[in-house]
């Protein structure tokens, strides 16, 4: 099997379902400041439409975009206009990009801003998840920016269906599910210093996005192939939901999906 289709998961308690691979949009969205070891050229709306219809092939469901991936949610919005049911939609708040340049603000009038914001440019009355994009202070942010009470409010309001954290931090880790619904944690071959915040969400039901689970294309094994082994790492952990994959290139994500499934079978 080579799709992702009969293998979606419950995203924590959220009543979300979603496919174990996320397509990450950043790649489609801005080139200056990432930290990927090939540089790459922005892709016209051509080959993003055809991007998203190779990924809905292939059976993913979950998209992963951001105010900070420059121009990705105002491109995905259009390109999604005629089959946002058939997509969960996870972006974020708290970072801005500009000029090559990051800032951040968590504030409550910022929050809401940004995902009003972020509702126009996706063309959608409710997005699934926002996650606050934390600039490694987690405990901080969480605790007094503001930021969560805000995202709950919204969640109340049904502009959204759920929240959380992308953080850096085990201690944020584990304060973003104790509040929230999910977390989305760096897990590879390379760094597992947060796993403590995967065996949290186990305990308590939570979602775990997983970012970086290639190692941002940076992981290399001699004489095994690291996607395979990236996933065996990353999937053998039964809080993972799903893993974030920031690609713009059809074979990679066709072999990441054929290879994501195998090692899925293998576990089940």
């Amino acid at each position: 099997m080579n799709s992702l289709h009969n293998l979606h998961r419950p995203l924590g308690s959220t009543g979300l379902v979603v496919s174990p691979i996320g397509l990450g949009t950043v790649k489609i969205g801005r080139d200056q400041g990432v930290k990927y070891p090939n540089g790459f050229t922005i892709p016209d709306d051509a080959a993003v439409r055809n991007l998203l219809a190779q990924a809905r092939d292939l059976g993913i469901n979950l998209i992963d975009t951001a105010p900070a991936y420059g121009t990705s949610e105002t491109r995905l919005g259009p390109l999604l206009r005629d089959q946002r049911d058939a997509w969960v939609i996870v972006s974020k708040v708290g970072e801005e990009f500009e000029n090559g340049q990051s800032s951040f603000d968590f504030s409550p009038a910022h929050t809401r801003f940004s995902v009003e914001r972020s509702l126009t440019r996706l063309e959608t009355d409710c997005i699934d998840l926002i996650l606050v994009h934390s600039d490694g202070n987690d405990v901080a942010i969480l605790r007094d920016s503001g930021v969560y009470e805000t995202l709950q409010d919204l969640k109340r309001e049904g502009k959204i269906r759920g929240f959380g954290l992308s953080g850096k931090t085990v201690e944020g880790g584990l304060l973003a599910l104790e509040k929230g619904d999910c977390a989305m944690v760096t897990y590879n071959l390379n760094e597992q210093a947060e796993v403590p915040v995967l065996d949290y969400a186990e305990n308590h039901g939570k979602g775990i996005l997983i970012k970086k689970a290639l190692a941002s294309g940076h992981a290399c094994l001699a004489g095994e192939d690291p996607v395979r082994a990236s996933f065996e790492l990353i999937f053998s952990h039964p809080a993972t939901t799903s893993a974030i994959i920031g690609t713009i290139n059809p074979q990679h994500l066709a072999h990441n999906v054929a290879t994501a499934a195998a090692v899925l079978q293998d576990i089940a």
